[in-house]
C-alpha cells in the first residue's frame, strides 16, 4: 500500500474503538478534575483547560487501547491491519489528542501557541507509546 493508503487505513482503524465507553470515561475524569479544581478555590476560565486535557487524554486512551484489545470487530480487515501495524494504528489518536488538547490550552487556558503545543505534546506521545506497546504485545503474543 502507498503511504496515503496506509494513513487512510490507520484513520479507519481508529474507528474500531469503544468510543461511547471512552466518552463516558473521559467525561468522568474531566468532571472529577474540575471538581478538585473548584475545591481549590482558584476560579477562572483557565481552570477549564486542565480538566479538558485530562478528559481528552482518557477519552483517546480508552478508545485507542480498547480498539487494540478487542477481539471481535465489524471489519476484520481493519482489525487485522491494526494488529499488524500497532504503531501506525496509534498515530491518528495521538494526532487528534495533540490538536484538541492544544486547542483547549489555547482557548480555555492562559497558554500561548508554543506553550500550548509543548503542553499538549507529552500527553500525545504518552498515548501513542501506550497504544503502540499494547498493540505490539498483542501482536507478539499472536492474540488477535
Amino acid at each position: 500500500m502507498s503511504r496515503r493508503e496506509n494513513r487512510q487505513v490507520a484513520v479507519a482503524a481508529a474507528t474500531l474503538g469503544p468510543w461511547r465507553t471512552a466518552a463516558g470515561v473521559g467525561a468522568v475524569v474531566g468532571a472529577t478534575d474540575l471538581v478538585i479544581d473548584l475545591i481549590d478555590g482558584h476560579w477562572s476560565l483557565s481552570m477549564l483547560a486542565g480538566p479538558a486535557g485530562w478528559g481528552l487524554f482518557f477519552f483517546f486512551l480508552v478508545g485507542t487501547v480498547g480498539a487494540r484489545l478487542r477481539r471481535e470487530g465489524s471489519d476484520r480487515r481493519l482489525q487485522q491491519w491494526a494488529n499488524e501495524h500497532p504503531w501506525q494504528a496509534a498515530l491518528p489518536a495521538g494526532g487528534g489528542l495533540l490538536v484538541l488538547t492544544m486547542l483547549a490550552q489555547l482557548f480555555l487556558g492562559d497558554a500561548g501557541v508554543v506553550e500550548a503545543f509543548f503542553e499538549s505534546l507529552f500527553p500525545a506521545v504518552a498515548l501513542v507509546t501506550v497504544a503502540g506497546v499494547v498493540g505490539s504485545v498483542k501482536k507478539a503474543r499472536g492474540t488477535g
